[in-house]
């Protein structure tokens, strides 16, 4: 599935870097972010924004399997129509749990090594860049990272998930760098691979296991990156 080959860093000019599970360990924010509303959900006895993250998460999954284009919209209106409430309400709720709450917490989960990793990329003169499917620049700024380009689905000039790999293909260009001096860096192959696959870029999963078709890494003190730490 990689199409481009085992990876060479002497080539590659962009570094590009999905967030959620990419970054940080995304089982244990998703744990404590559990507890957090359940205690919510007791001390104000209610369930309905648990109601609508489960909806909104399930319908964002779907639409970024059919790559729709303007798909937040859509989104919002079929979250609000199921669970039959305003879709003011379900902006306010997915903007509150899935942006701001989790906000305190990252630094905690975020992997080790990665510090040292952008730092010596940019020593090397790679520019590095972040391309998720949610809002990244406060996620980032929770981590103590920072990027030289990013880009979410949610921008305007994107509109669409992954797989579909306009976001990597918008990155690429104000970077102004080739396909093939481009490498992203995810966690899910049916997302960030397919992605870059799309995209005729590079790809690296991580991944605690081998995924057939893909070059994986389950650290970042991985040997993969040796020449670039």
């Amino acid at each position: 599935m990689n199409s481009m080959g085992e990876l060479s860093w002497d080539k590659i000019k962009l570094v590009v870097f999905d967030v959620d599970g990419t970054l940080y360990g995304q089982r244990g924010l998703r744990l404590r972010m559990l507890k957090e509303m359940l205690l919510f959900a007791a001390r104000n006895r209610t369930i309905e924004f648990i109601k609508i993250l489960r909806v909104y998460r399930h319908l964002r999954e779907e639409l970024g399997e059919s790559q729709r284009e303007d798909f937040e919209r859509e989104l919002i209106a079929r979250t609000a129509k199921i669970v039959g409430c305003s879709e003011a309400l379900v902006e306010a709720t997915a903007e509150e749990w899935l942006e701001q709450r989790p906000l305190p917490h990252l630094i905690r989960y975020r992997y080790a090594g990665l510090t040292e990793l952008f730092k010596s990329l940019r020593a090397q003169g790679k520019l590095i860049g972040v391309f998720s499917d949610y809002p990244a620049q406060l996620k980032l700024k929770a981590m103590n990272l920072d990027a030289d380009f990013v880009v979410c689905a949610t921008d305007k000039d994107i509109g669409v998930l992954k797989p579909h790999p306009k976001g990597l293909q918008v990155l690429m260009a104000r970077a102004a760098v080739n396909p093939e001096e481009t490498v992203l860096i995810g966690d899910r192959a049916e997302r960030d691979g397919l992605a870059a696959q799309a995209a005729n870029t590079h790809a690296l999963i991580l991944s605690r296991k081998a995924l057939e078709g893909w070059q994986t890494f389950d650290r970042y003190d991985d040997p993969l990156f040796s020449t670039v730490i």
